[in-house]
């Protein structure tokens, strides 16, 4: 299931300075199954844009030699260049993933986004450290002294802190950004309607559920919609993908995992709002705020994750906190910065 490291790259959708590698899967009951990292190198060709801590290119920085590998969310795929050359000028290789049946990775007739197990996407992490010299196998591992930082947002946030749970030593550090660890009504929900979605996954793992997403998260950050962002409305639709009972059963098992204590043992730092404003109605408050998630029931369930947890709250940050408003996500860049000079640079 590796992929060669000398693999071909080809030129990524995002423009200069991105490339792309497919990664093999195998094969479900949809077809082919690939995943898709992406990597940062502005340097390949002797120049570099500006990025976000100022300054043009690559400087030594508190992470040179450290390797980042991003994860998405739900209904979601990389597009942040601007996330890539904030881990850039900290000195590290920045690499991202589109998940199986997600953007770049997303394949005609296929579910988008559908899984029926979140640890499933193990292949795809393990696929993509291969190919960035994190590999399990020694052949694999040409960086196994560099320090490796885990960054996730929203349900990435929460597959990669069961990966990082399942396999201790492998990463330096892990950064979650609005991860999805708690039910947005709160554990006891969650465990009320368990069963029930756990019996219809079974009977119907791709039936239609009610669409919950109202929009207002898209309105938030789409320049389309008066936002800041340019990105495919395709990958990211307008209201995310449709709801399976397979897929929200397998959120909900691993929500049950964190609850339960995940024993994550390397330091983790929580990004989240500082506010939330979940309503079927918009109003100007979701601006300024997380229109997905209870961050508060988040903030709590975040200590369950393990023993080194910093939990960050950056007042107006929206749902993913570095697509904010410039003095949001500045503020959000500084503290991971500091952060991660602390704690990611091994």
């Amino acid at each position: 299931m590796t992929t060669p490291a000398d693999a071909a790259w080809s030129p990524d959708v995002l423009g200069e300075g991105f490339e792309q590698l497919t990664l093999p899967l195998g094969e479900d009951a949809e077809g082919e199954l690939v995943a898709t990292l992406v990597r940062y190198r502005p340097d390949a060709d002797g120049s570099a844009g500006p990025d976000v801590l100022g300054g043009a290119g690559r400087a030594p920085g508190p992470l040179d030699g450290a390797d980042v590998l991003y994860v998405h969310g739900w209904s979601d795929y990389f597009f942040q260049v601007e996330h890539a050359r904030f881990w850039h000028a900290l000195g590290a290789r920045f690499h991202a993933l589109d998940l199986h049946k997600y953007g770049r990775s997303l394949r005609p007739g296929q579910t988008p986004g559908f899984t029926s197990d979140l640890r499933g996407y193990g292949r795809d992490i393990e696929a993509a450290l291969a190919v960035m010299g994190h590999g399990l196998v020694p052949s694999e591992r040409t960086r196994e002294d560099a320090p490796l930082v885990l960054v996730g947002h929203s349900t990435g946030g929460l597959t990669l802190s069961l990966w990082a749970a399942a396999f201790p030593g492998r990463a330096s550090a892990l950064v979650l950004n609005s991860p999805w660890l708690e039910f947005q009504a709160g554990a006891v929900a969650r465990a009320a309607m368990a069963p029930a979605v756990g019996v219809r996954s079974r009977w119907q793992p791709r039936g239609r559920m009610p669409t919950v997403d109202l929009g207002f998260f898209t309105r938030t950050v789409s320049r389309r919609f008066g936002g800041e962002w340019d990105y495919d409305l395709a990958w990211r639709p307008e209201h995310g993908f449709p709801l399976h009972p397979a897929w929200l059963d397998a959120v909900f098992r691993a929500q049950a995992e964190v609850a339960r204590g995940l024993g994550v043992e390397l330091p983790v730092l929580v990004l989240l709002s500082t506010r939330s404003v979940l309503q079927p109605v918009w109003s100007e408050a979701m601006a300024h705020a997380d229109v997905a998630l209870d961050v508060d029931r988040v903030a709590q369930r975040s200590l369950d994750l393990g023993r080194h947890v910093t939990v960050a709250r950056i007042e107006g940050a929206l749902h993913d906190v570095l697509l904010s408003a410039p003095d949001v996500r500045a503020s959000a860049y500084d503290v991971v910065r500091r952060w991660a000079e602390a704690y990611a640079g091994g």
